[in-house]
């Protein structure tokens, strides 16, 4: 039983305690941790740097254009002529939405390598701490990692803890796209792991794009790893409230409303990117099929039609994750609403009885993973609910190669 299923008083009663401690929080701090995450100074010089531009004599245009006419700027170049602003402006080209998707990935193995020279000279920077020189080294192996051939980085940003988006797969190709956004303790170090690799964004993806080829070896697909925001620190003041989810949701809109091509996009949300997912979602374009969370606080809303998306909306929660101890209320701004996988709450609930805690909901060989797949193909028809019946898949019929318009 969720707490979501008990009564409303019960459930104020049971938050008390845990929304005294934010308060006491908010009270000591005042909101510094909101505080603490600084401007994205490179970026933004690049993006000074590319508003002062021209081309020919050409200028250049606003770089906050809609996809569609930066699109249409960068067609009417030659390769040459956009491998020369990918070289002269890396970070503006690599973040930019609506610049080509091979060009972005040039631009941002050209910002990664200036980021790489920068960090192995603070390395021995003699005016930093110990601990300071250790972070530039812990980043340099990041930013080596990240160039490693083969690897398709669709964002980068390496201001503050960082930011940073992957691609797996063929984007201008694919016939189905899946977009993963992570939660809290997600940044440029924690992206990937070695221990406990399917816990990290980079290794929730791949184990993605694994499994929807093998549930449909013939549907071409395509998955990202979206740690393009500014995620929570821990489980403090910043987890509690939205407005980390409301940053990350602008920015998630952003990407996908720039994506290629016109196939039909998955939403996989795991723990706090279920929030920056619930509020986004009213904003998604509307090749946006579905939006599955999994291990979720809450979506900011009581009901999953007060998400005001066309969207499917899918949920899952393994019986040993511990958050469904979390108060699923909002009192204040704090807390993030109603228990997606309850009853009331309205999603196509799903079986995950294996993904064994909060992080385990990628694990290849889980129920978890193969239902997370078969949403990202099409294929509604096999998903196994969590109530083993036929619930969750009332009214749907499966398919491989397209979505809803």
């Amino acid at each position: 039983m969720t707490s979501f299923d008990t009564s409303p008083k019960l459930n104020v009663w049971r938050a008390l305690p845990a929304l005294a401690v934010v308060f006491v929080m908010l009270a000591t701090t005042g909101w510094t941790a909101m505080r603490s995450h600084r401007e994205s100074t490179a970026l933004q010089a690049s993006l000074s740097q590319w508003e002062h531009g021209s081309i020919h004599g050409r200028h250049l245009p606003d770089p906050g254009s809609g996809p569609a006419r930066l699109g249409h700027f960068f067609a009417s170049l030659t390769p040459h002529e956009r491998d020369r602003l990918a070289h002269r402006y890396p970070l503006a080209v690599g973040n930019m939405n609506g610049a080509p998707v091979p060009l972005r990935y040039l631009a941002n193995r050209v910002a990664l390598k200036q980021a790489r020279a920068v960090e192995r000279k603070r390395m021995h920077d003699s005016r930093l701490s110990t601990a300071g020189q250790q972070d530039a080294g812990h980043r340099m192996q990041r930013y080596a990692s990240l160039l490693s051939p083969g690897r398709h980085i669709l964002a980068f940003d390496p201001e503050g803890s960082g930011r940073v988006a992957e691609v797996f797969g063929d984007l201008d190709r694919a016939q189905r796209v899946s977009v993963v956004v992570p939660g809290v303790d997600t940044d440029l170090l924690t992206f990937q792991r070695t221990y406990r690799r399917y816990s990290a964004p980079v290794g929730m993806a791949k184990a993605l794009y694994a499994a929807e080829r093998t549930a449909s070896p013939t549907t071409g697909t395509a998955v990202i790893a979206w740690a393009d925001y500014t995620a929570p620190d821990g489980l403090g003041v910043d987890a509690a409230t939205g407005l980390r989810a409301e940053e990350g949701a602008v920015r998630l809109n952003a990407l996908l409303r720039a994506l290629p091509g016109r196939a039909p996009v998955s939403m996989f949300c795991h723990s706090y990117g279920s929030v920056v997912c619930g509020v986004a979602a009213h904003g998604m374009p509307g090749r946006v099929a579905d939006i599955a969370v999994a291990a979720s606080p809450g979506m900011r809303v009581t009901q999953a039609g007060h998400l005001r998306t066309t969207a499917r909306v899918w949920a899952m929660r393994d019986a040993t994750d511990w958050v469904q101890d979390v108060p699923y209320l909002e009192l204040g701004g704090l807390g993030h609403g109603a228990d997606p996988v309850s009853a009331g709450f309205g999603a196509r609930v799903l079986s995950a009885r294996d993904a064994q805690g909060h992080s385990g909901y990628f694990q290849p060989g889980t129920d978890s993973l193969r239902n997370l797949a078969d949403i990202g193909v099409g294929a509604y028809d096999v998903v196994t609910c969590a109530q083993e019946n036929d619930a969750c898949r009332s009214g749907l019929s499966g398919t491989t190669t397209a979505g809803r318009a």
